[in-house]
C-alpha cells in the first residue's frame, strides 16, 4: 500500500469507521428507516465529521506526540502540520454539507457534533472529564440518523427511542474512553469505568418487553459475553493491557448498536450486517493501530 495512502489512514483512524456506520444504521432504523435516499448522505457525511475529528485530534497533540508519540505521523515527519488543520477542519464541513441534505434538524444535530468533536480534540489532554465528550460525539450520531429516518416532519426522532439508544451508548463509550485516559504514574488503572459499560444493558431491559425481548436477549448475551471477557482481562491486568481491551470494547459499539435495533430486524439479518461491520472492525485495527 502507498505509504502516503497508508499515513491519511492512519490519521482518520480508519479502525472506527465501521462503528461509526453501525451508529448510522442503528439511529436511522431508530429513527423510522425511512428516506432510504438519504442514508448514503448520512453515512458519509459523519464519516467525514469523524475523519476530520481524528485527523484535528493528531493537530491539536502534535507537541505532545513529539515528546511523547513519534510513531504517530506528524512528529515521524510523514505529513505537515499545516495540512493536517487544512485538511482537518475541510473534511468537517464537507460533512457538515453533505449532512444538511438529510435536512434541518439532522444539519443543526451535525453542527453540535462538529462542535462537540473540536471541544474534545482541544481539551482531551487537559480536562479528566473529556470521555464524556467523546460520548456527546456518539450521541449526537444517533441524533442525526435518527432525524434523517424521520419521514413525516413530526421531530419524533429528536424524543424517542434515538435519544435513548444515543444516551446509552455515550455512557458505554465514555466508561471505555475513561480507562484509556487514566493517568499512567499511577500503580493501577481506576475500575469504575467498567460500570457505565453496563448502559446499554439496562435501556434494553427496561425497553424491551413481550416478544421484543427474545431477539434483544440474545444479542444481550452476545455483548454481555465480550464485555466481561475484556472486563476480566482489565481487572487481571490493570494497567498493563489498557489498549488491548479498550480496542475491544470500542469494537464492541457495533454490537451495541446491534442491541439496540435487535427488536425490529430479524434475528439472520442483524447477525449478518453488523457481524460484518463488527468483523471488518477487528480487521482494520489489526492492519491500522
Amino acid at each position: 500500500m502507498n505509504e502516503r495512502f497508508r499515513t491519511f489512514l492512519r490519521l482518520g483512524r480508519v479502525s472506527n469507521l465501521p462503528t461509526v456506520w453501525s451508529d448510522c444504521l442503528a439511529g436511522w432504523w431508530l429513527g423510522g428507516a425511512g428516506n432510504g435516499e438519504k442514508l448514503p448522505l448520512l453515512v458519509l457525511g459523519v464519516s467525514l465529521l469523524h475523519t476530520g475529528g481524528m485527523y484535528l485530534n493528531d493537530a491539536f497533540d502534535a507537541e505532545h506526540d513529539r515528546l511523547r508519540g513519534l510513531e504517530r505521523p506528524i512528529p515521524a515527519g510523514k505529513i505537515a502540520l499545516s495540512q493536517v488543520w487544512g485538511q482537518g477542519f475541510g473534511l468537517l464541513l464537507g460533512g457538515l454539507l453533505l449532512l444538511l441534505g438529510c435536512g434541518l434538524a439532522a444539519g443543526v444535530a451535525a453542527t453540535l457534533l462538529a462542535g462537540c468533536i473540536v471541544l474534545y480534540d482541544f481539551t482531551h489532554k487537559i480536562f479528566r472529564a473529556s470521555p464524556w465528550l467523546l460520548g456527546a460525539c456518539r450521541f449526537w450520531v444517533y441524533i442525526i440518523a435518527g432525524a434523517a429516518g424521520v419521514d413525516d416532519g413530526s421531530g419524533y426522532a429528536l424524543i424517542g427511542f434515538p435519544i435513548f439508544g444515543g444516551v446509552a451508548l455515550g455512557v458505554y463509550v465514555a466508561g471505555y474512553s475513561f480507562m484509556t485516559g487514566w493517568e499512567r504514574g499511577r500503580r493501577r488503572a481506576p475500575a469504575w469505568p467498567l460500570i457505565l459499560l453496563a448502559a446499554p444493558f439496562l435501556l434494553a431491559f427496561t425497553v424491551n418487553a413481550g416478544p421484543a425481548r427474545l431477539p434483544a436477549s440474545w444479542v444481550m448475551l452476545l455483548l454481555g459475553l465480550w464485555v466481561v471477557y475484556y472486563a476480566g482481562s482489565f481487572l487481571q491486568g490493570r494497567g498493563s493491557n489498557i489498549g488491548w481491551v479498550a480496542g475491544n470494547l470500542r469494537a464492541g459499539v457495533v454490537l451495541v448498536d446491534w442491541l439496540a435495533v435487535a427488536p425490529q430486524l430479524p434475528l439472520w439479518q442483524g447477525a449478518l450486517l453488523f457481524g460484518l461491520l463488527f468483523g471488518l472492525t477487528k480487521w482494520l485495527q489489526k492492519a491500522f493501530v
